[in-house]
């Protein structure tokens, strides 16, 4: 697969394109069955304050902005770090609000505002350039409209601290900020690979999915759960992700067995009031980039691992 340039889509729009496939993206996490502590087709998970169909009604609600986080990227891909970045604010509070509307205040989907902001943001500027699009260049762009967020708005010591200012404080979590700045590195380094190994041998997508999920839940240093159980809450879930993995057998989510285990995984997370949002969030993200096209490494005539274009 070649990777693609702004030439490849002179055809069509490329932030209505682009913003579609965002909004998918959230609509593939959401009904994705079973989900471990998440809300999905079955149950509410361990959230007693959102149903299925608030997120829904929330997608719907976000997925107009999606193609206006992309045009603002191309009209302002002069702009570069904070200064993008402030610019960038006030379009996202305003999606926010629009998503708090649809479902009466309840926050359903107010990280993925913030990330898929900053993506589908980083994609219009790619464009912008004449930049080739991949999985790579988009979370590169990313890093650098967020260089420096953490300290900027984690490090304060200002009396009301938020929630993510409280963690970052006792535990050194940086949460969203952290994994924005870093360029997802969750993503690209854990969960991208692992899912598009997967459907290459022939996984279902959900499958697939659900198996990435899973590799999330075991390495992300998840906010939601600490905030919901504390670090010994994370420790659990990591610990049990874990284990889950490695107890699949070469069938992976194919085998009722594994289905099992996941659906009491589900049960376990509810009874501790475990959410893996955070997860879930990067969850979306790698669908999100798995439509991307993307760089495999090759052996030049020296033998050397080199990048090529595939």
């Amino acid at each position: 697969m070649a990777v693609s340039s702004p030439a490849d889509w002179a055809g069509g729009d490329f932030s209505q394109k682009y913003g579609a496939l965002a909004y998918r993206a959230m609509l593939a996490e959401v009904n994705l069955t079973p989900k471990p502590g998440l809300v999905d087709c079955v149950n509410c998970g361990a959230h007693k304050d959102m149903t299925l169909q608030d997120f829904y009604h929330s997608a719907d609600a976000i997925a107009p902005w999606l193609p206006r986080f992309i045009e603002h990227g191309i009209h302002h891909s002069h702009l570069h770090g904070q200064a993008a970045l402030n610019r960038l604010r006030p379009l996202g509070l305003a999606c926010e609000n629009s998503m708090f509307l649809a479902t009466s205040g309840v926050n359903t989907h107010k990280g993925s505002v913030f990330s898929l902001g900053l993506m589908c943001c980083a994609l219009g500027r790619l464009y912008a350039r004449a930049q080739q699009i991949s999985a790579d260049a988009v979370c590169q762009e990313v890093a650098s409209l967020c260089c420096g967020l953490t300290d900027r708005e984690l490090c304060q010591s200002n009396p009301q601290q938020t929630a993510g200012q409280r963690l970052f404080s006792q535990h050194g979590l940086t949460g969203a900020r952290g994994e924005a700045e870093s360029g997802f590195a969750t993503v690209l380094t854990h969960a991208l690979p692992a899912y598009r190994r997967l459907l290459a041998d022939g996984a279902q997508p959900d499958h697939a999915l659900l198996h990435t999920l899973l590799i999330l839940m075991s390495v992300n240093r998840d906010t939601n759960v600490v905030s919901r159980g504390g670090m010994a809450g994370l420790q659990w879930l990591q610990q049990q992700a874990t284990e889950l993995l490695a107890s699949l057998s070469p069938a992976g989510m194919r085998e009722p067995l594994s289905q099992l285990k996941v659906r009491m995984f589900d049960a376990q997370c509810i009874a501790r009031n475990l959410s893996p949002g955070g997860s879930a969030d990067l969850l979306i993200l790698t669908w999100f980039l798995a439509q991307f096209p993307h760089h495999l490494p090759h052996k030049n005539n020296n033998g050397v691992i080199g990048v090529s274009l595939c």
